[in-house]
């Protein structure tokens, strides 16, 4: 008979006690015995009920367990279970673990022996915003009902469940009764960034923070089959105390868009009415903290969660409790959420697993590559009325600041019947090529490939060829830093042919794969989440050497020899009069329309290839 390794040593415990009691009368041992069973049957279900409230639910719901609290029941969910795995996934910047419960019914905790069965993987983050901290102790109370108290155990029938209660652990413990101006409760709370002040929910495209990193490679190793990512919003008030989010305006396939809406969100939205748990889709209305001004939705950028996910062909749930409830309010709505987000997707199983896997074979297939790619949406001019469950307020113009001030004085409900501008269109298209090449010394970039799934390989030798280039002109970058970085705000470009030489070692990604979605948001300077934006292309806009006035005098007069030069430099000073007595603009023209100019200033590395025989010099 196999023996669980956590039973075993209670059995063993019981045994030397057995032998012990050998000595004892049979009446005196049969009387102890009937005492204890009596006895030990309700001081064990009195300490069960006990010892397994969370730290939360002993405040009488006021407060969150810190980190080492949280790790230590986690441990105890383990050690109590065999559908339980506790284990990490990285570290943080301050070198805290990164927690990750692994929940299977069958005790999976591999990737490799979960991807054998026909479960899907849901990951299911909490505290990537630390002071937004409800579904840690919403999860933690959903496993203990799973695997102590089995109930909703069907959660586990086709579903493998990967929970990260805390996500940004320095920041939670970075905590104080003043870190969330906007959040009722929980008493005390955790800050929004890392150690390091880094946003990680706008981390997931750049990677800069290690604990988005250690991130990635949990969910490359995964592949999960869809994400639920817990926050507590800001904005304006109403009744709903959940809204939710998901990806359906035009940066997924039709298939998985229509199951998200129709199948989905659909069922969610009337099994939360049916518990007494209103929601509605993520509140963002036209003009800030005003309802009546209209609600609009978007295409959400890869540098958040659901949509970055949405590149990966997966769907994904955005919670976003409402700041103004209780905790224990938002607590229990988070808690019956992921009760039926979950039971979804275990009824919809192999529905979704299928169309996973035919959006990646589409997104590696040569007609992917044949459309124009969207890059960038807007918010289109039409509109539906919709009734949205708000609360009376007033508009006081405030007598400190002269600006509107937004007043909810009596909580009345009200159903408001508002615009609802739900209609996105694409505004930025890209014809994507066969292949990109980012050069080889540009590794900050291509060390970030891995992270992604993102297939590549090097160039064996230095190689010339004429290619598909970037050139920009009118550059504006950000005065401030935006996330540690300074961000490109504006820019014209220009695509040409020219030739280049490219270094052994340069990294060459071929489209043709499941991930190629992403690429081109990584590599396209004008995707709304670029490396290109984020920065980390800026020096190509640095001018290295300049000529000295006494050369460039002689210079300019030379080449104004040739008419079509001077017929440049007659256009440019026409358009710009201002430039006619400026010595060192006049004298800097010359300089970039000499040989001397360097070639690469304003030209972006990364090549594009679009004939795929040109591809055969690379094999």
């Amino acid at each position: 008979m196999l023996i669980s390794k956590k039973i075993y040593p209670v059995l063993s415990e019981f045994n030397t006690f057995a032998l012990n009691i050998k000595k004892m009368k049979v009446y005196t041992f049969l009387i102890f015995l009937l005492s204890l069973s009596l006895f030990g049957c309700c001081s064990k279900a009195f300490a069960q009920k006990e010892d397994w409230q969370t730290y939360y639910e002993k405040s009488g719901y006021l407060k969150t367990p810190d980190y080492k609290e949280t790790v230590e029941f986690c441990k105890r969910l383990d050690n109590a279970s065999e559908m339980v795995t506790y284990t990490t996934f990285g570290k943080s910047a301050q070198g805290r673990e990164l927690p990750l419960l692994i929940i299977d019914k069958q005790g999976y905790n591999k990737s490799r022996d979960v991807a054998q069965t026909n479960k899907v993987v849901i990951l299911i983050q909490a505290g990537i915003h630390a002071g937004e901290i409800d579904g840690k102790d919403a999860t933690l109370m959903l496993i203990r009902d799973m695997v102590i108290d089995k109930k909703n155990m069907n959660l586990l029938d086709n579903a493998t469940l990967l929970i990260v209660p805390i996500f940004n652990v320095d920041g939670h413990e970075n905590s104080g009764k003043y870190k969330r101006i906007n959040q009722k409760g929980p008493e005390e709370m955790g800050f929004r960034t890392t150690a390091t002040n880094l946003n990680l929910n706008r981390d997931y495209l750049k990677m800069d923070a290690p604990e988005m990193r250690a991130w990635h490679s949990l969910f490359i190793d995964w592949m999960p089959d869809f994400l639920i990512d817990i926050h507590t919003t800001d904005g304006a008030d109403y009744q709903y105390p959940i809204t939710y989010g998901m990806e359906v305006n035009g940066n997924m396939l039709p298939a998985l868009t229509d199951w998200q809406k129709n199948v989905f969100i659909k069922t969610v939205e009337k099994s939360m009415e049916k518990a007494g748990y209103p929601i509605f889709q993520y509140v963002a209305f036209r003009k800030w903290h005003d309802p009546r001004s209209g609600l609009r939705n978007w295409v959400s950028s890869p540098a958040l969660s659901h949509g970055y996910l949405a590149l990966q062909n997966r769907p994904s749930l955005l919670i976003e409790t409402h700041m103004l409830k209780d905790y224990k309010t938002r607590v229990s709505a988070t808690y019956e959420m992921l009760v039926q987000s979950v039971s979804v997707i275990n009824k919809e199983a192999m529905k979704l697993r299928l169309m996973i896997n035919e959006a990646e074979r589409y997104c590696a297939s040569a007609t992917f590559r044949q459309t124009e790619f969207p890059l960038s949406f807007e918010t289109a001019s039409d509109s539906i009325i919709v009734d949205f469950k708000g609360y009376h307020y007033d508009v006081v113009k405030s007598d400190l600041t002269g600006g509107d001030w937004f007043v909810y004085n009596n909580k009345k409900p009200v159903t408001m019947k508002i615009p609802y501008f739900n209609q996105q269109k694409a505004v930025e298209k890209v014809k994507l090529p066969e292949a990109y090449i980012i050069p080889a010394e540009w590794q900050e970039v291509i060390d970030r490939l891995d992270y992604f799934g993102i297939e590549y390989s090097r160039l064996k030798k230095e190689t010339e060829l004429t290619a598909s280039c970037y050139r920009f002109k009118n550059v504006k970058l950000s005065p401030v830093s935006y996330e540690g970085r300074q961000n490109v705000i504006s820019f014209e470009q220009y695509e040409s042919n020219e030739t280049v030489k490219l270094p052994a070692g340069s990294a060459i990604i071929r489209m043709n794969q499941p991930s190629a979605a992403i690429i081109p948001h990584i590599l396209e300077p004008k995707a709304p989440s670029s490396y290109f934006s984020w920065g980390f292309f800026n020096t190509i806009f640095e001018q290295k050497e300049y000529g000295e006035s006494y050369v460039l005098e002689a210079l300019a007069r030379e080449m104004l020899k040739d008419p079509k030069v001077k017929e440049a430099y007659e256009k440019v000073l026409k358009d710009d009069p201002a430039m006619k007595n400026n010595q060192p603009e006049i004298l800097n023209w010359f300089y970039k329309n000499s040989p001397y100019y360097d070639i690469r200033l304003n030209r972006y590395p990364v090549i594009k290839i679009y004939d795929e025989r040109q591809l055969e010099l690379f094999e």
